[in-house]
């Protein structure tokens, strides 16, 4: 994990003024789709959404004088229920794509994120060359940048995409498919969760920025950003990344 860990140091850009905007303590929804550890998921014991990035929001909102109440949605409607209101902004592992900001409005991104792909243990010198020459089948998450590189490793004709993560990590184990592109920042947890039975065996794929996603026109995107800045320089965002990469 050290290459992705050091990108994610990186890869938060200067933007705006060394004193970050105030919101006057305001109580800003944010949506997730928990089911992405160490980027967001639910914590067994108590309940509470943790993760990566709610760690980020908060770091953001001590800087910038807001509270963050985030809301567990499914992907496949995450964007549509934050055009309709039902939150504030999205803070999901969202990959900042041209054809996505045609239609919201993305921070400054927070981290640098490449896919890998999850396989069987006994398949973990599967390469991709051996995907693309076999006919291997991939699947991934829909309507997602993942489900976009699987197409490109194997044909779209290859993919089988799933409305859910889970549902495509239970077609591997059953051997309905030989592989799941995964958001890379997530490939270590997946591979403790199913220890002995998944690996991820191929990494560094193709790389996406991430960013905070608000509806098209929203003035909390430059407060954000400017309080994105101020937990990079002050090395908050530093000590965020050693909590889940354990790295300096």
């Amino acid at each position: 994990m050290r290459k992705f860990v050091v990108t994610i140091a990186l890869a938060v850009f200067a933007v705006g003024s060394a004193q970050a905007a105030d919101l006057g303590g305001k109580l800003l929804k944010v949506g997730s789709d928990t089911t992405s550890p160490p980027m967001e998921s639910i914590d067994p014991a108590s309940g509470q959404i943790v993760g990566f990035d709610v760690d980020v929001v908060n770091a953001i909102c001590a800087k910038i004088n807001c509270q963050a109440e985030f809301v567990t949605t499914g992907w496949d409607g995450i964007f549509a229920a934050l055009d309709q209101g039902s939150f504030d902004l999205v803070a999901s592992g969202v990959s900042i794509t041209d054809e996505r900001k045609k239609a919201m409005d993305f921070s400054e991104p927070y981290i640098i994120n490449s896919q890998a792909v999850l396989t069987r243990a006994e398949d973990q010198g599967m390469t991709l060359d051996m995907f693309k020459a076999e006919g291997k089948k991939l699947s991934a998450q829909a309507n997602t940048t993942d489900a976009q590189v699987a197409e490109g490793v194997v044909g779209k004709e290859n993919v089988v995409a799933y409305d859910s993560f889970s549902a495509a990590i239970v077609a591997l184990k059953n051997k309905d498919v030989d592989g799941v592109v995964i958001n890379g920042a997530n490939a270590a947890a997946y591979e403790r969760e199913f220890a002995g039975e998944l690996v991820a065996s191929i990494k560094d794929l193709e790389s996406d920025p991430l960013g905070l996603v608000f509806r098209k026109g929203d003035e909390n995107v430059a407060a954000f950003n400017e309080g994105l800045t101020a937990i990079k320089d002050d090395g908050t965002l530093d000590q965020i990344v050693a909590k889940y990469w354990g790295l300096k």
